[in-house]
């Protein structure tokens, strides 16, 4: 058991500058496993640290552009990242969105700090209602408190969500190994303890704490399930297992034409909770089980509008597929012209559905401004769409090339290098390796490392296609439609029903 004061010492000063970011993850006791073996600093780790690089990122746009990356916060009194800033109004969001699309452009990859500030936003609404009804229960009071601390501290806190669920068709009480569901193991006077797991972690190792969510709507019989709090990410009990993504040890092969994006990368891990303690003062909920959907779909309402982000991407993308075309000299043909117009199209489609939902925002009653719920899903639904057909088209233009070309290490050949840049040449004028390196950038983009963020996390993050529809479902109002074309067609009543 710890000590609040002792678990905030070390955000004594609070992190500004990107270099401040980097020094503070230097030090820690973590359990983290990459390829089966213990890593023993992650800031140092040459497939972990593209990742790291692009969290810092969200340091760097703060120090250089205050008025998109940081916050004035009434909760904390201080300027903060924008990323522990709770929206307090429509214009919040959209600027938010302005960010996230501003750091996918610097990175091309993810930047991970999304979920957090989405978990944040929607632990503040949801505390606030559990009091209302709870008189008492002091879970808003307490999230406060520990949101004053971190805005200060200007931290990073990742969100941490899904279950690895076990068997779908089982809720978390009937599971056979009741660790499919973080749960609560046993409580005490200090607080409670937990056990599980969480999947999928967006920046788990490159964050300063976490705040775990249950993952789906629960039953009376799942109270001890329906649990939210806060932990040190090297809280005693906590082991992190880094994910592979493709090509990812590229970075070692040596040089850093071949991977593509060399300086920035994401990260995804499984983190086991093992008789983690979470003091009373970082528990934000506690059995209320009740509370479970409401909170699933206020922060997936949040988050799915936060893949605004994936616009930054399709920017870099795009500007790839047109360097590619110009390296090879068609950039003047009507049909990469196309092409490239109906890339920005898409683009601009999952732009607009997101900023919508943003302008589109409501006030909650704790004073936390939510996206659009319904154009939240129009939104992610987009996304789990058209960087798919983005890519292609990328590829499309890029031409064979982007798989075929051999290595840099085959370039650095003193006999077969020559050769290389002789036939790898395209259009007068260009540099053979400048031609390479975007071709690797758009591999790395659409089957490389860093389709990760932008393909597979597009499809699956803040819930897969289904899930979308289902929200769309219920929202769409479809008796309210329905009544209005009977009216127009002067049609008086519907039909009885069967």
């Amino acid at each position: 058991m710890q000590d609040i004061e002792a678990l905030w010492a070390d955000f004594a000063r609070p992190i500004v500058t990107a270099d401040d970011y980097l020094g503070s993850l230097r030090g820690r006791r973590m359990n983290v496993y990459f390829m089966g073996e213990r890593v023993p600093e992650p800031v140092d780790h040459p497939v972990i640290r593209p990742s790291i690089n692009a969290m810092a990122e969200t340091y760097r746009l703060a120090t250089e552009r205050p008025e998109l990356a940081s916050a004035k916060t009434e909760i904390g009194g201080c300027q903060t990242n924008r990323f522990l800033h709770v929206p307090a109004s429509a214009d919040d969001l959209v600027t938010k969105h302005e960010m996230q699309r501003e750091l996918g452009r610097r990175t091309g990859t993810c930047f991970q700090r999304c979920v957090g500030l989405d978990a944040i936003s929607t632990c503040h609404s949801v505390t606030f209602d559990v009091d209302a009804k709870k008189p008492g229960a002091g879970y808003h009071e307490r999230f406060l408190a520990f949101l004053k601390r971190a805005q200060r501290a200007n931290i990073v806190i990742g969100g941490a969500m899904t279950d690895p669920k076990g068997d779908r068709s089982k809720p978390p009480h009937q599971q056979a190994d009741v660790d499919m569901f973080l749960h609560v193991v046993r409580r005490d006077d200090k607080g409670l303890y937990v056990s599980g797991a969480k999947m999928h972690q967006t920046g788990a190792v490159n964050s300063h704490w976490l705040i775990f969510m249950p993952t789906m709507r629960m039953t009376e019989a799942d109270r001890d399930f329906a649990v939210v709090g806060a932990v040190r990410v090297d809280a005693p009990g906590l082991t992190y297992v880094v994910g592979r993504q493709t090509n990812d040890t590229r970075v070692v092969d040596g040089g850093a034409l071949d991977a593509g994006n060399a300086q920035f990368a994401g990260q995804e891990a499984l983190i086991v909770f093992d008789n983690v303690f979470v003091p009373h003062e970082h528990v934000f909920l506690d059995g209320e089980w009740e509370y479970a959907t409401t909170l699933v779909e206020r922060f997936t309402t949040y988050h799915r509008s936060s893949y605004v982000c994936k616009t930054g991407l399709g920017d870099v993308l795009i500007g790839a597929a047109a360097a590619a075309a110009e390296n090879n000299g068609v950039e003047a043909a009507s049909h990469i012209k196309d092409k490239l117009v109906e890339m920005t199209h898409l683009n601009e489609t999952i732009y607009s559905s997101c900023m919508a939902a943003a302008y589109r925002s409501t006030a909650t009653k704790s004073g936390a401004y939510i996206n659009d719920e319904m154009l939240s899903n129009v939104a992610k639904h987009n996304v789990t769409r058209f960087p798919f057909e983005i890519s292609r088209l990328a590829q499309d233009i890029a031409g064979g090339l982007v798989v075929t070309m051999p290595s840099e290490k085959d370039l650095q050949n003193n006999e077969i290098g020559p050769l290389i840049r002789k036939f790898l040449q395209g259009r007068d004028g260009v540099d053979t390796v400048d031609r390479m390196r975007i071709l690797r950038l758009i591999e790395n983009m659409t089957i490389g490392r860093n389709a990760v963020g932008y393909l597979t996390e597009s499809l699956h993050g803040a819930g897969s296609p289904q899930a979308q529809r289902i929200q769309i479902a219920r929202s769409m109002k479809i008796e309210d439609k329905k009544a209005r074309a009977r009216k127009l067609a002067g049609v008086a009543a519907s039909p009885p029903k069967t």
